[in-house]
């Protein structure tokens, strides 16, 4: 079975309109160590591999909100972004031995679907501080930690694009 395009379907990647299927997934695994990170995700680089192994190791189950397409255009990072639509970066990403849920978010925060979630610890990259990271009250009422985690210095998406755009 495939969708968008020739993708083949996964079954832990859940669209927004599918957080409720998220949820019920969630109902029988609530006595393990959720983690929840977000982020566009958008040319997968060693950076990122790289977080999402430290995410993992911080808990259980690692679910990671992924931006909808719309939600990547409206953060205003260029007009060529997204460079990979929402169904190549979720296919992508699910297939990472540290991630166990990618859901879809639609909003330019994933600060609903934090609150649809309550996972025990949310983390994103150093390059938050802890008191600008969307969600960290819903998190800490709960008792949940919230994190800011080192990134792994020379890697970002917007510097590859860059690289790639000037060897044309």
């Amino acid at each position: 079975m495939s969708h968008n395009n020739g993708i083949p379907a996964h079954p832990s990647i859940f669209r927004a309109d599918q957080w409720d299927s998220l949820l019920a997934a969630l109902t029988d695994k609530r006595d393990q160590r959720i983690i929840f990170t977000n982020g566009c995700y958008d040319i997968l680089h060693p950076g990122h591999v790289d977080l999402l192994a430290r995410c993992k190791a911080k808990g259980d189950i690692l679910i990671l909100g992924l931006n909808s397409d719309d939600s990547v255009r409206s953060l205003g990072k260029g007009d060529n972004r997204p460079v990979n639509t929402f169904a190549v970066r979720a296919y992508v990403l699910a297939h990472l031995a540290s991630i166990d849920y990618v859901v879809e978010f639609n909003e330019s925060t994933p600060l609903e679907l934090i609150d649809a979630v309550r996972p025990d610890v949310l983390i994103k990259g150093g390059d938050w501080g802890i008191d600008s990271i969307v969600g960290k009250d819903i998190v800490e009422s709960d008792g949940g930690e919230v994190l800011s985690l080192p990134l792994l210095h020379g890697f970002s998406t917007t510097s590859l694009i860059e690289k790639i755009c000037s060897g044309c």
